[in-house]
């Protein structure tokens, strides 16, 4: 058994362990190694090993490594041998002159933080006929270096009042990034309160899907899952110690 392998067997009965604690089913709950800063490779030795969701930070980083995968067309997940049915998402900032090639080479965008970018996404999306999943990513971290909707927002309430109208875009859900802290239990609150805001926001806006729940990462997944998480995005546990000084809040 590959070092990958055992990672990712600790990391599988992690992730059932706190499914059983909340009584959900595993199947509720998907694992997204998170790539970024590591070579093409890396995902190549990942998807042998049966991974096929996968997020990465920078657009232009991700371009890269899809031409160093041989030409496999990951973006519509219609590669060849281990690369077959590979879905890799956005997970960090998007820069608005960024959004044509997201659209272009992403699965989907779980970190759309503005309608301005919301709408060139969209825009991006029609020219392509296709239509994007994204999630709203929402700041509860008083960090500055946190971004994402204010949820006290009057855009927030406007983006979701616009979404019918981007008719390149469906809307899955919700995604958050709590401050970084060796405890995770410091995290939980930030969790709940991602719960309950979408929770409210389904009421509001009934015929959007907020039904995913993006949150969690290396150090706190398994309380992310004890209070609704559908995603949790693993970098660290699963691939080591990145190429690279990594601050500590990211995945």
């Amino acid at each position: 058994m590959t070092h990958f392998n055992e990672r990712l067997a600790r990391v599988e009965n992690q992730i059932a362990a706190a499914c059983r604690k909340a009584g959900r089913p595993r199947s509720e709950v998907a694992l997204m190694a998170v790539s970024k800063t590591h070579p093409a490779s890396v995902l190549v030795e990942a998807a042998a090993c049966g991974v096929r969701l996968f997020g990465e930070n920078r657009v232009q980083e991700f371009q890269g490594k899809a031409v160093d995968l041989s030409g496999t067309n990951l973006k519509a997940a219609a590669g060849g041998g281990e690369m077959a049915g590979i879905q890799v998402h956005l997970i960090g900032k998007l820069q608005s002159n960024k959004t044509a090639k997201a659209a272009e080479i992403f699965s989907g965008v779980d970190s759309v933080d503005s309608l301005r970018i919301a709408q060139r996404l969209n825009e991006a999306s029609m020219r392509l006929a296709r239509v994007l999943p994204v999630l709203l990513e929402i700041k509860l971290s008083p960090e500055e270096s946190k971004s994402g909707l204010d949820p006290e927002s009057p855009e927030l309430s406007q983006l979701l009042e616009r979404m019918p109208e981007l008719a390149g875009l469906k809307l899955r859900g919700l995604m958050t990034v709590p401050p970084w802290s060796e405890d995770a239990e410091c995290a939980r609150p930030y969790f709940v309160q991602l719960r309950r805001l979408r929770d409210q926001l389904a009421k509001r806006w009934q015929t959007l899907d907020f039904s995913q729940l993006s949150m969690g990462m290396s150090g706190d997944f398994s309380v992310a899952i004890e209070e609704g998480s559908t995603c949790v995005r693993i970098g660290t546990a699963l691939f080591g110690k990145r190429p690279y000084a990594a601050k500590p809040e990211e995945a």
